[in-house]
């Protein structure tokens, strides 16, 4: 892009045209040096090889820290190691690789503290999975895998999906 101080004639601008299409179009003419005269100044309009360089740079800095952090650069919109078939699946594995291993050693830590405050060494803290919306079709696939076992009897399916007995829940279900 070319910018001038004030306006061009009507002659200027047909001369300065006429002069860019004959001396720097085509590739015999590509990186020949132009001089620019009466208050005009060059813009760059795409990046040059060393900017691409440099944002690449930028990318491969930003995508080695993510992996570092245990985060899979497609959740950080880092273009490239699209390792995962789509975003839900880097989501997921974010969730079971690297945000439950350090919520569970933070809760074994306050677990620890906590005992001993209470009276008790078997305090036990665990997160609710089940809040986790990244883990939802975990979870659903699990329900229906367990709703269409008929040879567990309902308190071994409750157990299955992390819940308690129930009275009389230990008898097979009647076909």
């Amino acid at each position: 892009v070319y910018t001038a101080g004030g306006q061009l004639t009507e002659e200027q601008f047909r001369r300065l045209k006429a002069e860019l299409e004959e001396s720097f179009q085509g590739a015999r003419n590509a990186g020949r040096p132009m001089l620019l005269e009466g208050g005009l100044d060059w813009k760059a309009m795409s990046l040059s090889p060393r900017d691409m360089d440099f944002i690449e740079a930028r990318h491969a800095a930003a995508r080695e820290i993510a992996l570092a952090l245990g985060v899979p650069p497609m959740l950080l919109g880092i273009p490239g190691d699209n390792t995962y078939a789509n975003y839900q699946e880097a989501n997921r594995s974010f969730w079971r690789q690297t945000v439950l291993p350090l919520v569970n050693r933070a809760a074994k830590s306050l677990a620890a503290w906590l005992g001993p405050a209470w009276g008790s060494k078997a305090v036990e803290l665990k997160p609710d999975l089940d809040t986790i919306e990244a883990l939802s079709a975990e979870r659903e696939a699990l329900w229906s895998r367990v709703e269409r076992s008929s040879f567990l009897t309902r308190n071994e399916k409750r157990a299955a999906v992390g819940y308690g007995p129930l009275p009389g829940g230990d008898e097979m279900p009647s076909a």
